[in-house]
């Protein structure tokens, strides 16, 4: 088991970091895009450039400068995006195609159909992903170490950068700590009963520009306090190893970009919550961090208190 203690030159690095996946999370590119209208409510944005390959199905979609609406009956959408995904993945339009299927909500948290992950990107579409940070802690109940996981060097996105101990998509049907919970045995080996002591931090909203398209990504946060010993254990073949680090060295690491900007988010989030950045430095992250945050109130209509 790596085990990782934070040298001065860590710390440094911590202590003047930018934390730029604050800034990442709200990225863009200047590629214009417009709206996507379901039933006339917002539901997301297609790329200005991708207008051209959507407008083959006028009897599906209507394309204009303006926006894109999706046209096709509500009953039959589902199975006409599919079509049509499958077309643009054909196209090199949609990439790293993962056969999970995710909701379709529109700006009213209405559930209009069901997509393929792959497409919520192209389609900018609002997704879930749910976060864990795992920790150890000290003698006074202080957060002392993070573990930390390592992505497989083979996976579709961000391989080789560090991530939190579990982290994962919300497919439909499931919440995010439903997600979360089936995540914790494929990506670290921890069964339900480990589990239990899993509590909410916060939810952060993502909304940037990628080359794949436009993330638009509920974050929801969470935290396990582990027992020392306690070694995970992947069972999927997407985490390459784990490691337990210093809170110092952690911090520098997601400071410095080392982590995937979901991770690092989840980990900052950790930090001003714990009390674990110096008092200056806290304030000057807390308030840009702040801007990300979705309200308790309307997150809860997709991750219920338990």
């Amino acid at each position: 088991m790596p085990e990782h203690t934070a040298p001065a030159a860590a710390a440094a690095r911590w202590w003047s970091a930018d934390w730029t996946c604050i800034a990442q999370a709200r990225a863009r590119t200047g590629r214009p895009r417009v709206p996507l209208w379901v039933d006339g409510v917002v539901a997301g944005s297609v790329a200005q450039a991708d207008l051209a390959a959507l407008a083959v199905w006028p009897q599906w979609l209507r394309v204009d400068a303006q926006g894109v609406a999706l046209t096709a009956p509500a009953e039959a959408l589902s199975v006409v995006l599919a079509e049509v995904n499958h077309a643009l993945r054909a196209q090199g339009l949609i990439r790293a195609w993962r056969d999970e299927p995710y909701p379709l909500l529109d700006d009213e948290d209405r559930l209009c159909a069901t997509i393929e992950r792959a497409s919520a990107r192209f389609w900018g579409t609002r997704t879930f992903g749910a976060h864990c940070n795992g920790f150890v802690a000290d003698a006074t109940g202080r957060p002392a170490q993070l573990w930390i996981a390592r992505r497989s060097f083979d996976k579709a996105t961000d391989p080789g950068m560090l991530d939190n101990l579990i982290g994962g998509g919300v497919p439909l049907g499931q919440t995010p700590r439903e997600a979360l919970l089936r995540e914790a045995w494929e990506e670290a080996g921890l069964l339900p009963a480990q589990m239990a002591v899993l509590r909410p931090g916060r939810v952060l909203a993502l909304d940037c520009d990628l080359p794949e398209g436009r993330q638009v990504e509920w974050l929801h946060v969470y935290d396990l306090a582990m027992p020392r010993g306690l070694q995970p254990r992947n069972q999927d073949g997407e985490v390459a190893e784990f490691s337990l680090m210093s809170v110092a060295e952690a911090l520098a690491r997601a400071a410095n970009g080392e982590m995937t900007v979901d991770a690092a988010l989840c980990t900052l989030d950790f930090a001003l919550r714990h009390r674990l950045l110096p008092a200056d430095q806290a304030e000057r992250l807390a308030e840009p961090l702040a801007t990300l945050l979705v309200s308790p109130e309307h997150a809860a209509r997709f991750d219920p208190p338990v």
